[in-house]
């Protein structure tokens, strides 16, 4: 096992779990993980494999049918499957925040609906907050849902969900114009349930069909378009309308622990891969690991690699805690993608010219880095949160 990453404190059932989850990955993930991503394909028989680990139920408490364990812990195991392949770990992470968001949001019923098939992986859940034209300007979105009796009807344009052709269970911001003064109270989460796959999956629901990107791929990003959709009021999530703002930012919060640990993971398997490389590759005479230029790249990579995981850490057990931590998963998030993108680089130099090739794994993670320093709030939003809470800490 590597000497970086170590994480201490950690439980007998916890090691158990992250032992169990690292030979997953070196047995069923890694080994296929660059040719189906080559190919955009599903992982299909992964997520079979992660279902009958347990993995979709890792945070549900026991009495749903889960694991009941800690955001530590999931996030941690997220940290290993990144390491194999980032989309994997994202087709989990979307599906763990609609499930966090009933748990501590829900009505006792959605919660005995959903929970115990989320557990299972029966029933898999996507997060739907973004618009084409809002990014990080949440209160901009235009989804509008407009009471009619019992029902509401739902017209817009939803951009970003990942899991959105293979989801049955989403999560959407909608305004809705029912609460008093603040925007950020004229927002409600409806849970909209739907049939897997493209084209017209419930009467006024869309989903178009995959997103062409750079790099996360087999993982499927799609837009979610309604048109007149009609949907019962006690789809709500809480039952209660004007809270969907604050449900949605809890839900992101965790998601940036997510997204912290997949930066962890993915740095990780770009300094094994180029500490590896820079073994076996030769010039003027010798390995370039003797390099004293080389040596100092790997030094650096290595530093960032621990500095990543110790944040990440920290930010998860406040979370477990009870605490706040809006200012601790900000600075994990925003340090762990920065030097994700950062060491991935690093990785692809010292491979020179063969980095370039899609024969070598470290041309795959070039690609996928840069959806870290975006996904759940670019870095600059990211900033933006850690600069607020200083003013408020540090207030004169």
């Amino acid at each position: 096992m590597s000497r970086l990453q170590q994480t201490d404190g950690l439980t007998d059932i916890q090691e158990e779990i992250l032992k169990t989850v690292r030979a997953f990955v070196e047995s069923e993930i890694l080994p296929v993980a660059t040719e189906l991503e080559h190919k955009d394909e599903y992982p299909t028989e992964i997520v079979e494999g992660l279902k009958e680990l347990g993995l979709f139920g890792l945070m549900i408490p026991e009495e749903y049918g889960g694991l009941g364990e800690s955001l530590l812990t999931y996030a941690l195991c997220v940290e290993e499957i990144a390491r194999g392949w980032m989309s994997v770990s994202g087709i989990i992470n979307t599906h763990f925040i609609v499930a966090y968001m009933l748990l501590q949001h829900g009505t006792d019923e959605q919660k005995r609906k959903y929970l115990p098939r989320m557990a299972t992986g029966d029933v898999r859940g996507a997060f739907s907050m973004s618009e084409p034209g809002c990014g990080s300007d949440v209160a901009a979105i235009k989804t509008k849902a407009v009471k009619d009796g019992d029902t509401y009807t739902i017209n817009g344009q939803k951009m970003w969900l990942t899991n959105g052709g293979t989801s049955n269970l989403v999560a959407v911001l909608t305004k809705t114009d029912e609460g008093a003064g603040s925007v950020y109270k004229n927002m409600t989460t409806f849970l909209v349930e739907k049939e897997p796959g493209f084209g017209e999956v419930d009467k006024g629901l869309t989903v178009p069909g995959k997103i062409e990107k750079m790099g996360y791929k087999g993982v499927d990003t799609t837009e979610l378009v309604f048109d007149g959709y009609r949907i019962d009021a006690g789809q709500i999530l809480g039952g209660v309308p004007g809270k969907g703002f604050y449900q949605m930012m809890d839900g992101v919060e965790v998601g940036r622990v997510n997204v912290a640990a997949r930066g962890c993971g993915v740095a990780r398997r770009a300094f094994e891969l180029g500490i590896s490389y820079a073994q076996q590759r030769e010039t003027f005479g010798k390995k370039i690991a003797e390099h004293q230029a080389v040596l100092f790249r790997l030094a650096d990579m290595a530093v960032k690699v621990e500095a990543a995981h110790e944040l990440m850490v920290k930010a998860a057990r406040k979370k477990d805690a009870g605490s706040r931590n809006d200012f601790e998963a900000g600075v994990a998030k925003y340090l762990a993608s920065e030097y994700c993108s950062q060491v991935v680089e690093d990785s692809f130099r010292i491979h020179g010219g063969y980095g370039f090739s899609k024969e070598y794994e470290i041309e795959r993670l070039y690609r996928e880095a840069p959806m870290l320093l975006i996904g759940e709030g670019t870095a600059d939003i990211q900033r933006m949160i850690i600069g607020r809470r200083l003013l408020e800490d540090y207030k004169l």
